[in-house]
């Protein structure tokens, strides 16, 4: 099992968020999880990746059978975990390229594999931006700073390409795109997609399911997963909402 969750309870400020969450995730699969506003979908993948701001209070994550929650941010990043923020930071004065050339160097060097030449590592960067349309001038900006909100999330699939994660959480990727930045986004998610690795889909919309198609839709409420089923389920959902759950 890639990523095995068990009863994975979490705090914080003083207040329980998740509440004994179950997730079994297997190389080659996309899961989707839904869920109304305050489930704990964005603490879970917090949680995941390590957010200081949040106590594990009980339960296991292990990540391709290693112990999850005893590493680091940094390392979790290094064993091949990607987190896609809900809403990326700028971080100015430091370039794509130099941001992209530091990750993918660290993450490498973890793997025992050696640091690309100065030429592959353009030649790659130059394959993953085409990817997710994005135009090579965006290269030399700093790290999100000025783009827009679609150019922001292509950015984060753009990171995703060039790491190659062995599991990928997109928090909410798809809130704020129009349609075509949806399908650009959804496109480069796709093509990452290989029977080595896993992608976790966190979002409110079923729409996104229509481009990326899950294995597995998973509903998370009030700190639990309540339901689990195949891609008609986000359909279900859509139509029904949530009330019919509880």
């Amino acid at each position: 099992m890639l990523l095995q969750v068990t009863n994975l309870h979490a705090a914080t400020g003083g207040k329980e968020i998740l509440k004994g969450v179950n997730l079994a995730v297997s190389a080659g699969e996309v899961h989707a999880i839904m869920g109304p506003n305050g489930s704990g979908k964005s603490t879970l993948a917090a949680v995941l990746a390590g957010n200081p701001g949040y106590e594990v209070t009980q339960g296991a994550a292990t990540l391709g059978g290693k112990n999850l929650l005893d590493m680091t941010p940094e390392v979790r990043a290094r064993e091949g975990f990607f987190l896609s923020f809900q809403y990326p930071v700028e971080i100015a004065g430091v370039s794509n390229a130099n941001f992209m050339k530091a990750a993918l160097t660290e993450r490498r060097r973890h793997q025992g594999l050696p640091e690309l030449s100065p030429s592959e590592f353009l030649q790659r960067m130059r394959q993953k931006m085409a990817l997710v349309e994005m135009d090579s001038a965006f290269a030399s900006r700093g790290v999100n700073t000025g783009f827009s909100g679609g150019e922001k999330k292509r950015n984060e699939i753009f990171q995703m390409a060039m790491l190659e994660p062995t599991l990928a959480v997109l928090d909410e990727t798809d809130s704020g795109l129009d349609i075509d930045a949806l399908r650009i986004v959804a496109n480069g998610i796709n093509s990452l997609k290989n029977k080595d690795s896993a992608v976790l889909v966190i979002t409110h919309y079923q729409r996104l399911l229509d481009y990326v198609v899950p294995d597995w839709v998973h509903v998370l409420y009030q700190g639990k997963i309540i339901k689990t089923g195949t891609k008609e389920l986000a359909t279900e959902l859509e139509e029904k909402g949530y009330d019919w759950l509880k």
